[in-house]
């Protein structure tokens, strides 16, 4: 019996609420290249249920014509030199993760799946015995169908607005020229303007509506870039809770022992021989040891199932749409510690984070956006960390009517030809396939939604810090 498998029969209901509760599909295999697990969301995506593929290794026919191994597979083998050119190539983005130590990530387009095909982000990372042994493997997939899309619509639309603005221009230049020689012209001219002001406004509209839909496929990559993380945390507590269940099976066999003896002596209690044999019992398993021990494996063990349930309810509570722009008043403390044990695994080993929080009333805000700034700024924080471990610092106070929140690290910092463009849609320092450069975008839009502002400031070689506020009580807009 594999690692997973042994794992997934002691603590199943910790790891099926992990797969059918997340909200990212993933899939799961054994040493032998046997999926253990197929979930919800993988169903959904790709229409296969986990009673088809559960104990079978048909993990490629979902993706492929022909019989080929997926990058599950491949980790399981430690199959990676070669498969560039072989199963792979550039337009596939493959590559290795920065953030989990022999984890894999690859980008491809599958025609087959959905009406029009279907653009997958996956990666796998290794699922390893406490030996250190690779017993499986876990991939996870995410379709960037529509944010592949919604680029190119917003790259068109925003072509379109350069060229009417350019139209609109030469115009008003013709328009002014002609002014003087002809004024009943004039009247014309004002109503071609108002024409074309309204076409601005329409593909305004529609411009933020897409910004809308862009914000939400790039919190779902943000989920799945960090996927593999979140499953390398839990896998740690599992670990040890697996390894305490051995003890124990070991501990319950000498008490099922002197259990015996007992049962024994009971049937006839005047039987010396039986009396030494059950003293010999009690000595040999050190019944006074297990007294003390296997309380203390259980409090262990219900530690890290806390854990795991902790990570798992922060991460739904993560991507969960606001699809209703429901505003609620919200601890942001509680949101900020969710935000930062998501991505635990992104910053535990380049960055210590002190928290100086202040005396924060409950704001009046989207929760799951605020989330997702100090998510990006918390991450880009670690990123600029380089060359030794570093610090993040998050402050938050009142000032006035406003609750203020600062990131600073101890980073890199931004060059000072960069600050000015680093809330531009897609603009980006970090390499190829490392970002999207939509992070700071969508953050800035969201502070601008709440009636707040997020300021930078930054020196080369000293670190970063940036700043959020956002009024306490949300004020509509005036229709």
């Amino acid at each position: 019996m594999s690692f997973l498998s042994s794992q997934n029969q002691l603590s199943e209901p910790q790891i099926s609420e992990f797969f059918d509760g997340c909200p990212v599909p993933a899939f799961a295999i054994d040493s032998n290249h046997l999926i253990t697990h197929w979930n919800k969301a993988c169903e959904h995506i790709l229409g296969v249920s986990a009673a088809q593929m559960v104990g079978t290794k048909n993990q490629w026919k979902p993706f492929y014509l022909y019989e080929r191994p997926v990058l599950a597979d491949l980790i399981v083998a430690g199959s990676l030199e070669n498969v560039v050119g072989t199963y792979y190539h550039d337009d596939d983005k493959f590559r290795s993760s920065v953030v989990i130590p022999g984890a894999v990530e690859a980008e491809k387009f599958f025609p087959h799946l959905g009406h029009d095909g279907r653009w997958l982000y996956f990666s796998a990372a290794p699922l390893r015995a406490p030996s250190g042994e690779i017993v499986g493997a876990i991939e996870v997939l995410q379709d960037v169908t529509a944010q592949k899309s919604a680029e190119l619509d917003l790259r068109r639309m925003h072509q379109d607005l350069e060229l009417q603005v350019v139209k609109r221009t030469h115009e008003l230049a013709a328009a002014n020229e002609k002014m003087e020689e002809d004024l009943r012209r004039l009247t014309a001219a004002e109503a071609e303007l108002v024409r074309r002001n309204a076409e601005l406004t329409e593909v305004n509209r529609k411009l933020s509506m897409t910004q809308e839909q862009l914000m939400q496929s790039e919190k779902l990559a943000s989920i799945g870039q960090l996927a593999a993380g979140v499953a390398h945390e839990i896998n740690n507590p599992i670990g040890y809770i697996f390894s305490n269940f051995s003890t124990l099976e070991i501990y319950i066999d000498s008490l099922l022992k002197i259990l015996t003896a007992y049962e024994k002596l009971d049937k006839d209690r005047g039987s010396t021989v039986l009396y030494q044999e059950l003293n010999a019992v009690r000595k040999d398993v050190e019944i006074d040891y297990l007294k003390e021990d296997i309380p203390a494996l259980m409090s262990e063990s219900r530690e890290g199932i806390t854990r795991v349930r902790k990570i798992v309810q922060d991460l739904k509570d993560f991507s969960r749409t606001d699809t209703a722009l429901e505003w609620q008043w919200a601890n942001l403390h509680q949101g900020i510690d969710s935000t930062l044990n998501i991505v635990n695994n992104e910053i535990k080993y380049k960055a210590d984070v002190i928290k100086n929080y202040g005396n924060l009333p409950d704001v009046e805000c989207l929760p799951s956006q605020i989330n997702q700034v100090v998510m990006n700024l918390v991450v880009n924080a670690a990123h600029a960390i380089n060359g030794g471990r570093g610090t993040i610092s998050i402050t938050t106070k009142v000032v006035d009517a406003d609750v203020q929140i600062e990131v600073e690290d101890t980073g890199a910092g931004i060059a000072p030809e960069n600050l000015s463009r680093i809330f531009d849609p897609f603009f980006t320092t970090k390499p190829v396939g490392q970002g999207t450069g939509l992070g700071l975008s969508l953050s800035y839009g969201i502070m601008q939604k709440h009636q707040g502002s997020i300021q930078v400031n930054s020196i080369m070689g000293q670190g970063t810090t940036f700043t959020l506020r956002l009024p306490i009580r949300h004020d509509a807009p005036q229709s």
